[in-house]
This record gives structure tokens, sequence and C-alpha cells, in this order.
């Protein structure tokens, strides 16, 4: 697909640019409305294309929630079914700027797949949920509190080190908003092992030397917004002594990861990563 379609879609998805103008733009560079909107469809998420199935065999799955200030947190929790499995390192999932959606909840799913207490918070707890509609959702992430929002999540790792099925050992992964989430986590949350981010926003400078878990970081090369920052965070980490890995995968752009977006996913890119994702929690945690 035409680099500046991927690139006003993100410019819609981060920036606030109405729907109406976003689609007015599509038919400039498209051509027509119809075929606008079909390529609208391929960049937008299609659900019905998750991986793993809501009641796969091998794992449990089950909403959670627990106390927050102003309210309760709420979370999709997976996990090996083996009532053996009591002594598990765990995951914190955080989703994009779309909130807690199917896709999130199958990537939850494929973490119990690879033995880990998998859980995505909802960032979204404190203003009702995530709604169905990516577009109401993604209208609500405006009104988060970003430093309350941040502890917020720091409670989700909190919450897991407080399972008896738990073996004290949490990692976190996040993906664009999450990457950036995942980030602030590497900064903030005591009770964190591990972090990686996928094509997430980087800390403020002068927060990198706080950084006292291994990161791992991936980037699209075609996700110029984001990539504008690596420089910057690659020489802080380096002159600061921290344990990281980036990795940066041709031809991908933003959102490389999400497989319910046609346009944006990039599946070899995609396997690639989740496997180091794997590995590097498994060497961590």
């Amino acid at each position: 697909m035409d680099q500046r379609i991927i690139r006003l879609y993100d410019e819609y998805t981060h920036k606030p640019l109405t729907r109406k103008n976003f689609i007015a733009k599509m038919i400039q560079l498209s051509g027509s409305f119809t075929a606008a909107m079909s390529l609208i469809s391929l960049l937008e998420n299609d659900n019905s294309k998750a991986i793993t199935d809501p009641d796969l065999s091998g794992i449990v799955t089950e909403n959670v929630s627990w106390n927050i200030d102003g309210g309760k947190m709420l979370g999709y929790l997976a996990k090996p079914e083996s009532e053996s499995d009591n002594n598990l390192p765990a995951l914190v999932i955080i989703h994009e700027n779309r909130g807690l959606n199917e896709h999130i909840k199958d990537v939850t799913r494929r973490a119990a797949q690879e033995g880990f207490i998998a859980l995505a918070p909802d960032g979204l707890s404190l203003l009702g949920g995530t709604p169905e509609n990516d577009d109401d959702a993604r209208a609500l992430f405006s009104k988060l509190d970003n430093n309350q929002n941040t502890l917020n999540f720091v409670s989700a790792v909190d919450y897991l080190k407080s399972r008896k099925d738990c073996n004290g050992r949490i990692g976190c992964v996040g993906f664009c908003w999450g990457g950036a989430m995942s980030n602030q986590l590497a900064v903030h949350a005591e009770n964190l092992s591990a972090a990686v981010s996928f094509y997430g926003r980087q800390p403020e400078k002068e927060d990198i030397i706080k950084i006292n878990v291994p990161l791992q970081l991936h980037y699209g090369e075609n996700d110029e917004r984001i990539n504008a920052g690596i420089a910057d965070f690659d020489a802080g980490l380096k002159s600061n002594n921290k344990k990281y890995e980036i990795y940066i995968y041709a031809g991908a752009g933003h959102a490389f990861h999400n497989n319910t977006s046609a346009a944006r996913y990039n599946a070899d890119a995609a396997k690639l990563a989740w496997e180091r994702t794997i590995e590097f929690f498994k060497k961590y945690l």
C-alpha cells in the first residue's frame, strides 16, 4: 500500500484529524470514494482475524479486577490450564490506543500458550471500559491523566505480584500506545523484571537513568513518527549502561505486529519479533 496512505492513517489515529477530513484526504490519494473506503477497510482492525480461539484448550481465561485510586481496574487474564502451574512468571500485555479489544485478548492468550500468566489491563477502566467501536475508544484516550494512568498500569504489575500462582518475576509488553506505556513501566514499576516495547514512544531523556530492567525494543523501518526518537533513546541507554536490545524490521511500518490490520501487518516481522519477545522473557523471568 502507498506509504502516503499509511502515514495519513497514522495521522488520523494519533492526531486530531476528524474522520470526515481523513476520508476526504483518502479520496484525494486513492481517486474515488469507493477506492478510499476499500483501503480504509484494510487499514482498520478486523477482530475476526484473531489467531487463537477464546476457548483454546490448554489455557484458562477470566475477567479480573483490582482496586486502584478512584475505582477498579479491569483486565483480561489468561494462563496455562494445569493446576500444577502455580509458580509461573507473568506478563502485563498493554493495548494500543484502541483499548482492550479482541486483538489484545488474542495476544494475551498467545502469551499464556507460552507458559506465562498474562494480564491485559483496560486503560479505559475508569471511563467505563473499552467501547466496541475503535473510534469511540480512541477518543477516550484524550481524557486520561497521564500520571494517574501510568500508576494504574503499575498497579497491574503489583496485582500480578500479589497472586499466589505468580513466581514474582513479571514483565510487560506493549504495542503503539502500549509500547510507550511499557517504556514508562520500565521507569516507574519497582516490581518489574523486564520490558518489551513495540513501536512505542520513548521516555524523556531524564527518565532513562531510572530504568533498571532489561529492555527489548521493536520498530518498523517505515515508522517515521516513532523512529525519530530512536537515536536519542539508544544513546541515552548506552551512556547509562542499560541492558537493552533494539531491532528495526526492514519494510515494516507502525503496527506491523497487528494481524487484524491487513494493510499494516507484516507477517514475517511480526513472527520474528514475537519469537524474540518470548525468548527474551524466558531468559529474564
